[in-house]
Parts: structure tokens; C-alpha cells; sequence
């Protein structure tokens, strides 16, 4: 309400309020997750409420749960800890797999302080020494309770675990309720938390296409680890500990099989069984008899149609023959029955010229294609009888894919020129007509190949500018680079290879982001399937890199005399010894060129600054040369051999000789070592 205006003052409406509207207002963050609990539970609450609400109701749960002490409990046998009962040795069998860690913790410390050994000594009890005694159970159950993954693996195998899959003929007369607490009492495996239920006899088609979907699609966390016979801890050395792993992952994946095998015997089962299915392919089959019946009634009525038209047809002509010709109604009869003739006939006409074009065109077609081959085989015999203008046998392959190449692309009119100018041409004529021909579809296909390259690159660029392609994270080029050096310097057969490789880039990228093992699976496969152009670049890119890093030293700085390996003979060109940057570069350009590529070594020269062509071939076959002496005198190193003496007792590590061996592979290492032992 406005206050009133006093003596001498006015009251004055400079403009009229806007009338209220209605905004929809969407929480978010842990609001939203209030919202939602409140929502589901019809209650009016803040955030803050519900979470001392559903904290005071585990106090609550923690003080109104009674521990069921294992009546056997004295009698186990701790050597046989595996087989035993977790939950029961602490009290819980009643709650089990939904028992919280507070709970267990608590329920712990009640049954130790009723069976620790001092409280049963100090009371006169004997006690057994060592790991013998029982209170070793008690022990055990609490390690393997109070760990996740542990306590994951031993719920896997619970013991009070009905694995039981009813049989067709229990399911048929009681289906829903001989079902639905076996799905219910699997679903507690499934890795996703919202687990369709199977529903009523009053279930829709989309509910019951949704619950077998998922169940088809069951993704288990069940795990068969704790039934491992063989415990890696326990092996003497690393060739032991592999092949114990090797026996646990075999075992693991047959219960695993097994036990997929029982989820899809289940929902077969089920699926067999449910009056839901039979009802709905009874109303699809219902459904296609109609359609069936509706398009045969359709066909009819056309039919019958027909017969009127004729029919009445004949009853027009019948009434010519009664009417009175000089009656206006006979011309008007007449006028109508010339016009219905004359639609006919046009019609009739048209379907027979349709008719003949559509097989006119298959002829044409037919004759156009055996021109076409006869053709081709004529620019094969030709070329075949000139042996393909080629001086030897390399030449001839190289100029019969040159000929098939051009038999798929030329056309027609194309094949007919070529051929008449190699039967009445020379062969010097012929063969700079086929080359002519060879060097445009050449460029045609150089073309198109360009062209799917540039698309590609659209389309890769359109996936990074999505956030596709490597987990929504972008990648430079520093990060394709160092991703190609880390696949090299961790190559296959490493022990989980690509958690290393996320790794080693989390470690050394430039950018911050975080890769994980699954990016760069995805980034890697990426990498394979580019063309070998693009390939090419991404590596001239990385040694264009790599020089500009090296060379941007000034050559005054490096004064140090190279070492002997690197001091070459001298000889024509350069005569200066070798430095360590020189190396580096050739030993890069070396990978960045490899042997298929054109005029390599002038590439090679261009890229070492103050050498030439002859000076790179030269070191390289020096280099060459030093690898394969020092290879050839490896097993005559007495320091070697000394270390591996005093390395006897710690025969399994081999890592520590190994550094004294260079471009040495590790079993060759233990041969050697074998045989001068012999």
C-alpha cells in the first residue's frame, strides 16, 4: 500500500507495475539431491534435516542390531579360514552383505572383547599358542570384512547364496511368483543401481521389452577372485608368481563363464515361461492376420470394381441397342463412351512405351558392358604382347598394375581411342599413350584421395570441437608426440601397458590434463586408422621439433672432445669429428626418413647441418659397425661375469646385471651365464 500524499503534496503515477509471473526454478548440486529425497518420500525437509535424519537412523540401526554368536565358533579350524563364515564369526549372519562398516566394527569389538586370548586367560581358560587359536577366525573375518575390495570378492562367493534357476515346467502355472525373488535375489550383482523389476500380469509391452533388455545386457560385478587355489604372496621368485597369476586368471574367467551362463539360462527360462510374451506375439500375430485380411479385402473390392466398370460397360452397349438413335440422351451416351475408350487407350499406350524404354535401356545397358570388356581385354592383350614396354621383370609387374588400374577406371569411349592408337600406333607411340593415360588417372585418384583425406580431417575436427575423441579432452600436438613416444618406450607385453602410458603422460604433459588409461586407448586407435601421409607429417613435425630444441644452442657452447664411439675416420667431405648434437640429429633423421623414402639421404644430409650426403653414410655404417663388434665381444666381459658370480644368490634379478650390458636382451644374459657355469 502506498502511503497517502500530505497537505501540498501529489501523488503521480509515472508508469503502471508489471503484472507477476511465474518462474520455474530447477535446483542443482546437493539441493537437488534434497529435492529428490524429499520428493520420494512426500516430505517437506531441508537438506541438512534429512542428513541428521538418515544419520540418526543408522545410530539408531547400530544400536537396535544383536549379535548371533556363531555356536561353532570354538571349534574352527584357523588353517581353514577360507571356508569359513565371515559374517557369522562376527555375529552378523542376519544382515550380512547390507551390514555397514560401523556395524562391523562394532560387532568386531564385542567379540574380542568376550574371546581375546587374555580375557579367556585371565578367566582359567587354556589357551592354544601361536595362530593356532580360534580368535585367528576372528581375526581373519575382520581383515577381510573391513576391506572393500576383499570383502567384494568373499560377497561374491557368499555361501547363503541361492544360485538355483527354476525349470520351465516350475515357472509355467505359478510364473510371477516361482520369477520374481530369484531376479530380485540376482540383482544384487548388477552393476548398475536401478534394476528393473519383472513386473505384473498388467505390464506394458515397453516395461517388459525393458526388463528382458536389461537382463539380456546383465553386466555382474561378481568376481571369483577368493577362490584362488594358488596365492601369489606365497611364490619364491617372479617366474613362479607369473604362472600362479596365469592359473588364477584362468580359473577366474571359467566361473565367470559359468556364471553368465546361469544369468542367460535364467531369463531363457523366463522368457519361455511368461504369459506376457505369449499375449503379446498372440496380439502381433492378431495384428499381421488383420493387416493380411484388410489388404485382401482391399484386392477384392478392386476386383469387384473391375467387374462393375465392365459390367456396367455392357449395360451401356445393351442400352445403345435399345435407345433410339436420334434421342439427344444416345449422343451424350455416346460422346462419354468415346471418351472413357480414348482415356484408356492413352493409358494403355503409355504403360507399353514405359515397357519398351525400361527394355531398351537393359539392352543398351547389356551391350554397353560387354563393349566395355571386350575393351579391356584388348588393352590387355596388347599390352602384353609389347611386354608391357618394359626392359625387365620389375618394370613389367610395376606396368601391368598400371594397366588393371586403368581397365577399372576408363570408360567406354576412352578404352575405345587407346586401343586404336596402340594398333596403329608404334610401340615408342603406344607407350607414351598408355603413360599419358596412366599419369591422369593418376592424378585423378591423387585427387579423390585428397579430397577423403580433407574430409577426414573435417571430421576429426568437428569430433575435438564436440569434445569427442579421447574423453572430451583436447590434444595438442606436444601430447600427440609424447603420446607416440610413450607407445614406443612401453611397447606390447608390458604389464598393464596403457595404465603405464596414462601415466608417463600425466607425468610429463605440458597441458594439465589428466589422461586416463581408456583416453588413450581410444587416442591411439585413432592414430592407426590416418592415412600414412598423415602419419608422415605428425613425424616431420616431431623432428622439425626435436632439431629446432637442438639447434637452437649456439655451437660455441659445446666445447667438450667427442667420445671414441662417436669419432669417425676421416676421410672426403668433412673432416671434424662427430659431436654428441650431430648424432643426435642423424640418429632422429634416421626415423623421421626410412629406407622406402625417395632420395633419403639427401633428406638425411639436409637435416645434419655442415655435413654431407657422403659424410652421413659414412658414420652411419661406423656406427654400424662399432654395434655389431660390441655385440660379438659381449660374452667375453670378465666384469659382467664377475657381477653375475656375486649376483648368484639373487639369481631372479636380473635388472642389476643387465645395466652392465648394453643393447643386451635379459634371457641371453641368463644363458650366458648358464653355459659358463657348464
Amino acid at each position: 500500500m502506498l502511503l497517502e500524499a500530505t497537505d501540498g503534496d501529489e501523488t503521480v503515477v509515472f508508469k503502471a507495475a508489471a503484472a507477476s509471473i511465474q518462474v520455474l526454478v530447477e535446483p542443482v548440486g546437493r539441493w537437488f539431491e534434497a529435492y529428490i529425497r524429499r520428493r520420494n518420500r512426500n516430505l517437506s525437509a531441508s537438506f541438512q534435516e534429512l542428513e541428521e535424519e538418515e544419520s540418526s537412523s543408522e545410530e539408531e540401526d547400530d544400536e537396535e542390531f544383536q549379535l548371533q554368536e556363531h555356536p561353532m565358533l570354538r571349534t574352527l579350524d584357523p588353517k581353514d579360514w577360507k571356508n569359513q563364515d565371515h559374517y557369522a564369526v562376527l555375529g552378523l549372519p542376519h544382515l550380512r552383505y547390507k551390514a555397514t562398516q560401523r556395524q562391523i566394527k562394532a560387532a568386531h569389538k564385542a567379540i574380542v572383547l568376550k574371546h581375546h586370548p587374555d580375557k579367556r586367560k585371565a578367566a582359567g581358560e587354556q589357551i592354544v599358542e601361536g595362530d593356532n587359536d580360534y580368535f585367528t577366525c576372528i581375526t581373519k573375518a575382520i581383515e577381510i570384512l573391513s576391506d572393500p575390495v576383499k570383502r567384494r570378492a568373499f560377497d561374491s562367493v557368499d555361501p547363503t547364496f541361492d544360485n538355483a534357476v527354476p525349470s520351465k515346467s516350475e515357472g509355467k502355472e505359478n510364473f510371477f511368483e516361482v520369477f520374481s525373488p530369484v531376479f530380485e535375489r540376482n540383482a544384487r550383482w548388477s552393476s548398475k543401481k536401478l534394476v528393473p523389476y519383472l513386473g505384473t500380469a498388467e505390464s506394458s509391452f515397453e516395461e517388459v521389452d525393458s526388463f528382458y533388455s536389461f537382463w539380456y545386457n546383465f553386466d555382474s560385478w561378481r568376481e571369483f577372485s577368493y577362490l584362488d587355489e594358488e596365492e601369489k604372496e606365497k611364490a619364491e621368485c617372479r617366474d613362479e608368481r607369473r604362472w600362479i597369476e596365469k592359473q588364477n586368471r584362468a580359473s577366474r574367467a571359467q566361473r565367470k563363464k559359468e556364471e553368465m551362463n546361469r544369468i542367460r539360462t535364467l531369463v531363457d527360462s523366463a522368457y519361455g515361461c511368461d504369459p506376457r510374451i505369449k499375449k503379446f506375439k498372440e496380439e502381433e500375430k492378431a495384428r499381421k492376420e488383420s493387416e493380411k485380411k484388410a489388404k485382401v479385402e482391399a484386392k477384392k473390392k478392386e476386383q469387384e470394381e473391375k467387374e462393375r466398370v465392365s459390367g456396367a460397360a455392357g449395360r451401356l452397349n445393351w442400352c445403345f441397342t435399345l435407345m433410339d438413335k436420334d434421342s439427344p440422351t444416345f449422343s451424350c451416351l455416346q460422346a462419354r463412351q468415346a471418351e472413357l475408350e480414348t482415356a484408356r487407350l492413352a493409358k494403355q499406350k503409355e504403360e507399353e512405351e514405359a515397357r519398351q524404354a525400361a527394355q531398351l535401356a537393359k539392352k543398351e545397358k547389356e551391350v554397353q558392358k560387354k563393349a566395355i570388356k571386350k575393351e579391356r581385354q584388348k588393352l590387355r592383350t596388347t599390352c602384353k604382347n609389347w611386354n608391357y614396354f618394359a626392359d625387365n621383370e620389375a618394370e613389367s609387374v610395376k606396368m601391368m598394375e598400371e594397366v588393371e588400374k586403368l581397365c577399372d577406371r576408363l570408360e567406354l569411349t576412352s578404352l575405345q581411342s587407346l586401343n586404336e592408337i596402340l594398333t596403329s600406333g608404334s610401340k615408342e607411340e603406344s607407350k607414351a599413350a598408355v603413360e599419358k593415360q596412366v599419369q591422369e588417372v593418376n592424378a585423378l585418384l591423387q585427387k579423390e584421395k585428397e579430397a577423403e583425406v580433407q574430409a577426414r580431417q573435417a571430421a576429426r575436427n568437428a569430433e575435438h570441437a564436440s569434445g569427442g575423441g579421447g574423453g572430451g579432452k583436447g590434444w595438442n600436438e606436444d601430447d600427440l608426440q609424447l603420446l607416440i613416444k610413450a607407445v614406443n618406450l612401453f611397447p606390447a607385453g608390458t604389464n598393464a601397458r596403457w595404465e603405464v602410458i596414462a601415466n608417463y603422460m600425466n607425468l610429463h604433459s605440458t597441458s594439465g590434463l589428466k589422461r586416463t588409461a581408456k583416453d588413450v586407448i581410444n587416442k591411439a586407435k585413432n592414430l592407426q586408422k590416418l592415412d600414412p601421409l598423415q602419419k608422415d607429417e605428425i613425424n616431420k613435425k616431431a623432428f622439425e621439433k626435436f632439431k629446432k630444441e637442438h639447434t637452437s644452442v649456439p655451437p660455441s657452447i659445446d666445447n667438450a672432445l667427442p667420445s671414441e664411439r662417436f669419432d669417425a675416420s676421416s676421410g672426403e667431405g668433412n673432416a671434424n669429428p662427430w659431436t654428441t648434437e650431430e648424432q643426435k640429429l642423424l640418429e632422429q633423421a634416421l626415423k623421421t626418413y626410412p629406407v622406402s623414402t625417395p632420395e633419403r639421404w639427401e633428406k638425411i644430409a639436409a637435416a645434419v647441418p655442415g655435413r654431407t650426403k657422403k659424410d652421413c653414410m659414412k658414420r652411419y655404417k661406423v656406427s654400424r659397425g662399432l654395434l655389431r663388434e660390441t655385440e660379438q665381444s659381449w660374452i667375453s666381459d670378465s666384469s659382467c661375469l664377475t657381477h653375475l658370480r656375486l649376483s648368484h644368490r639373487n639369481w631372479w634379478r636380473w635388472s642389476k646385471p643387465r645395466k652392465l650390458f648394453r643393447n643386451k636382451w635379459q634371457p641371453r644374459i641368463k644363458n650366458d651365464k648358464s653355459h659358463k657355469q657348464r
